[in-house]
């Protein structure tokens, strides 16, 4: 039986221990050592793409931000649907993450990240957000949010801020008109589509999915918010 390797160890702004590790070929991100994210599991991820980033022509060149790096499979199915002229943002808190994608995970998806239409901004996604809102940047077609369990279940405790009432603000003043975001959620979110309607979203959406394609159950959700 192959071990399990650990390839790499970072802390968190709150002292939590980030980790890469490997086995047969296969890649996963610990947070104190519960699993966040696999490279066997990756449907979720590239779904979150599909739901919030423009299709055809209005694809062309649209600005899509990322919020985490992760294993980099919502940055591949971005690429996969943004055109020629289209960027796509990655805010990456952690520049450990983006040195282990060049390093130990460049044949994955790391040479992803010297796509001409890659930008990786490291820094944490809010004030990616931030910019885009109070027009210091370019607003976006798209925001994607995989930086946390779901909205009640976060990774780091400062990412409580993005959820609030002047959070989701910010998010829709980050949108151009007809912008979408796209939430990640490990499970149902109790009351989270009826927030994002008192939030100001013209349009929501929520999404049931499988964390692969052979799963049985389908335990994860995306929602998704539409600015007018």
């Amino acid at each position: 039986m192959k071990p399990t390797r650990t390839l790499a160890e970072t802390r968190t702004p709150d002292g939590s221990k980030f980790s890469l590790h490997e086995h047969d070929g296969d890649f996963f991100l610990k947070l104190n050592g519960d699993q966040l994210m696999s490279s066997t599991w990756t449907l979720s991820e590239r779904l979150l793409a599909d739901h919030a980033c423009p299709h055809g022509a209005a694809a062309e060149s649209a600005r899509v931000l990322i919020g985490g790096m992760g294993l980099g499979y919502s940055l591949k199915r971005s690429l996969e649907l943004v055109g020629d002229e289209g960027e796509v943002v990655v805010a990456e808190l952690l520049p450990e993450v983006v040195q282990w994608n060049r390093e130990f995970l460049f044949e994955e998806n790391g040479k992803l990240m010297d796509d001409p239409r890659t930008t990786m901004f490291i820094g944490d996604v809010y004030d990616a957000i931030r910019e885009a809102a109070d027009g210091k940047a370019k607003k976006f077609d798209a925001i994607l949010l995989d930086t946390d369990n779901g909205p009640t279940s976060l990774v780091q405790p400062q990412n409580k801020r993005m959820y609030g009432k002047k959070g989701m603000a910010m998010i829709r003043d980050a949108l151009a008109p007809g912008g979408r975001v796209a939430f990640w959620a490990a499970a149902e979110e109790p009351g989270f589509e009826k927030r994002l309607q008192k939030d100001g979203f013209a349009k929501t959406e929520r999404h049931v999915i499988k964390a692969h394609e052979r799963a049985k159950k389908s335990i994860h959700r995306v929602y998704v918010g539409q600015r007018g």
